[in-house]
């Protein structure tokens, strides 16, 4: 459910016509619903009320300051996986005991640093990374709360570029030689085993993988209790899926009625995950039609948004709906919608039979709210786009749209080419 619709043939962000949004924010341009938002958290904390749960959005999906603050100030925590993500976390407000720290990649100055914050706990990833969370952690004469994130060797059944659970996977350790790790966490002084972390992938449609995924996990919680290791925190990552074309994904009541029951005799604390089913059709982006342009067979259309802006097209093949910010009844034509980039593989959507198109147009690209900005980056020396979040009748550019200032920013010429 989201609160992007149309009145009288012009698009709606809840009560706020697109168009007046892009008259004052200009285009490209990433719009949020806060309704959208705070309606697909709630259903997570309605879903799970009643069990010991947190709720820890993952910030990879989206990491405007607004968007994590209004997250925040409704109960919510954050997965994060990089030193930037805790300091936007603590920057929202989300409190240190809802963080928790995943990714292959932690740096030391990194470890420290959520060492310092106090979070949650780690979900390591590899027996290096435990050794050097041990080392930072002494040397910081604390102790380090961890979960091993272990592979549970589960086919989800989606992207392989988003599938995160197989052995052929760089994230985790094989469930196999958990138990191995596990003791090794335990001898090490520095260190707390609170938990087991799981994590499968993203954009899954289908409970089976959560559930059989899980019941591994269960498992060896069960065995390490009998090694005398207690687990405290059930870490099962995220994943749930979202529609973005006719997928009928399962909702998180869905997942709370098939999870729950697994769990009533462990006395774990649950810790999920979610990004793109809060963020995803939270948001979408909006791009002008700047040329039309039509070869033997085909007609493209050239917008200003491109694969620097939404990745996803180009890097998954992956499908956005479009829809014209002002609907028209003019004769359907099947385009492409590329973008201004100097590649082959700069599209937004390919073979869409449209509603022809003018110049000066506005596009929508619908469930954009989640690996939209998040992914995108300057190439082409193309300044990012601005993002703005919609309450009810008001909006507020929450991100203002980048200069040409901002690409030489931080840098510098050396004395010799001064002259």
């Amino acid at each position: 459910m989201h609160y992007f619709k149309y009145h009288n043939s012009e698009l709606y962000a809840e009560d706020v016509p697109v168009k007046k949004i892009v008259e004052k924010a200009g285009t490209p341009v990433y719009i949020y619903s806060e309704k959208t938002l705070l309606r697909h958290l709630q259903s997570y904390q309605q879903a799970f009320d009643g069990y010991p749960s947190t709720i820890c959005f993952a910030l990879k999906a989206n990491s405007n300051l607004a968007v994590l603050r209004l997250l925040a100030k409704n109960g919510c925590g954050a997965d994060v996986v990089s030193g930037g993500e805790l300091y936007l976390a603590k920057k929202a407000g989300m409190p240190s005991n809802k963080i928790v720290y995943a990714g292959v990649g932690k740096t030391d100055e990194e470890i420290a640093a959520a060492l310092k914050a106090r979070i949650l706990m780690f979900n390591v990833e590899s027996p290096d990374e435990l050794k050097a969370i041990d080392r930072v952690a002494g040397q910081l004469k604390t102790k380090a709360p961890i979960a091993l994130r272990v592979n549970p060797d589960i086919d989800p059944k989606t992207h392989p570029y988003i599938s995160t659970g197989l052995k052929k996977s760089k994230f985790g350790i094989p469930i196999e030689h958990a138990l191995e790790y596990y003791r090794l966490a335990r001898r090490l002084d520095n260190v707390e085993v609170l938990g087991i972390h799981k994590h499968i992938g993203s954009q899954i449609t289908a409970i089976k993988p959560f559930v059989d995924a899980l019941k591994r996990v269960i498992e060896l919680a069960h065995n390490l209790k009998e090694q005398g290791i207690e687990i405290r925190n059930l870490d099962i990552g995220g994943g749930l899926g979202i529609p973005y074309r006719d997928e009928a994904p399962p909702l998180p009541e869905d997942l709370s009625r098939a999870v729950l029951p697994l769990l009533e005799e462990g006395g774990f604390n649950l810790i999920l995950e979610p990004g793109r089913s809060i963020a995803g059709n939270a948001g979408i982006f909006v791009t002008k039609v700047l040329y039309l342009k039509k070869n033997t067979d085909k007609e493209f259309v050239i917008v200003d948004g491109g694969m620097n802006d939404l990745l996803r097209p180009s890097l998954y093949d992956a499908f956005h709906d479009v829809k014209p910010v002002k609907k028209n009844s003019r004769k359907k034509a099947l385009s492409d919608i590329v973008g201004p980039i100097c590649e082959s593989g700069d599209f937004i959507a390919k073979e869409r039979m449209i509603n022809r198109v003018h110049q000066g147009d506005l596009l929508a690209l619908m469930s954009a709210g989640a690996y939209g900005f998040t992914m995108s980056s300057n190439y082409n020396s193309r300044p990012r786009a601005a993002e703005v979040l919609v309450k009810g009748s008001d909006f507020y550019i929450v991100k203002e749209r980048e200069t040409y200032k901002d690409l030489i920013r931080g840098t510098s010429l050396p004395k010799h080419l001064k002259r």
